[in-house]
């Protein structure tokens, strides 16, 4: 049973090895798309070759999840979940399957660490707290080596 941490804080301050963004299904081009959230941050400070990337990758399955470069970013790699439809809406089966899909990509890699942002909270329209416990009931079912945090993001706040 994985039980990962919850801190407050910025995804991209974090000390691990790969980070996951929430993304959605990949069927509009990345390019179109104005930067917000997670992925706003990860374009601003990381550079665009993450999204290139992720455009050649064709469309995500709902709840799945696929594996990119970081960019300029300090980590090994970055996980893209698909937690949201393409009404731009969040489920419980979205969350928990880009939850599972992601530790899956976490396990095939040999990843040390991982940090997740809280995924269907923001555009995905689920509420902090409501998608927080869905992700925790998922992290339960589990069974991974693997350091695990999930930032609720606060501006300002590092986390380490």
């Amino acid at each position: 049973m994985l039980t990962p941490r919850v801190l407050d804080g910025d995804l991209l301050d974090q000390d691990v090895e790969v980070i996951v963004n929430a993304w959605n299904r990949n069927i509009i081009p990345w390019c179109l798309l104005i930067p917000q959230g997670v992925s706003g941050a990860i374009k601003r400070r990381g550079g665009y070759q993450p999204f290139r990337e992720l455009g050649r990758l064709g469309p995500i399955p709902l709840g799945g999840a696929v594996l990119t470069s970081a960019g300029r970013l300090p980590y090994k790699a970055i996980i893209h979940v698909a937690g949201i439809s393409m009404f731009w809406r969040s489920s419980r089966e979205s969350i928990q399957g880009a939850v599972a899909s992601a530790m899956s990509l976490v396990h095939r890699q040999h990843f040390r660490s991982v940090a997740f942002p809280i995924i269907g909270a923001g555009t995905g329209g689920f509420g902090e707290e409501g998608a927080l416990q869905l992700m925790l009931d998922a992290f339960s079912a589990i069974d991974s080596a693997a350091d695990v945090v999930v930032v609720r993001y606060r501006k300002g706040t590092l986390s380490r």
